[in-house]
């Protein structure tokens, strides 16, 4: 039961197996996430880290297994969380010409985000962005 000293993890994922024909991506693994934590998954090539996290982004559906974010279902209910998760990969490049504005404009809108515009001058002040807003995102450095 759940209390102060035991709280739900963010993230627990039981038996998690995920098979693509006759090769199998993930096998059988589990893990939490605490609430507060810094966790990483790490591994060889082939290991199966960006299948066990497309599962836990809820873009394929595990082969067997639990996976429960904030307490539900990722299988059955991922809509129900999905609005409260981001993932960020070095992998994935925003269109380029793009202003930085208006990348995050499409995301927040993807996102179905109200005042898109106000929460964007509201994070630009928090992370301190704004001399890169209006500049193309294909013109930032990797550290920007």
């Amino acid at each position: 039961m759940p209390n102060a000293d035991n709280p739900v993890p963010i993230i627990r994922v039981e038996g998690l197996t995920k098979r693509f024909d006759r090769v199998t991506a993930v096998d059988s693994i589990d893990f939490t996430v605490d609430a507060g934590s810094t966790t990483a998954l790490l591994g060889g090539n082939g290991a199966g880290k960006t299948t066990t996290l497309a599962v836990l982004l809820g873009l394929l559906i595990p082969s067997a297994g639990t996976i429960r974010v904030f307490g539900e279902d990722m299988v059955r209910d991922r809509h129900r969380v999905l609005g409260r998760m981001n993932f960020s990969s070095p992998y994935v490049d925003l269109p380029r010409r793009l202003s930085v504005r208006e990348n995050l404009t499409v995301y927040a809108h993807l996102y179905g985000l109200n005042d898109a515009s106000g929460r964007i001058r509201t994070l630009s002040r928090e992370l301190e962005i704004d001399e890169f807003l209006n500049r193309p995102f294909g013109d930032l450095s990797a550290g920007q």
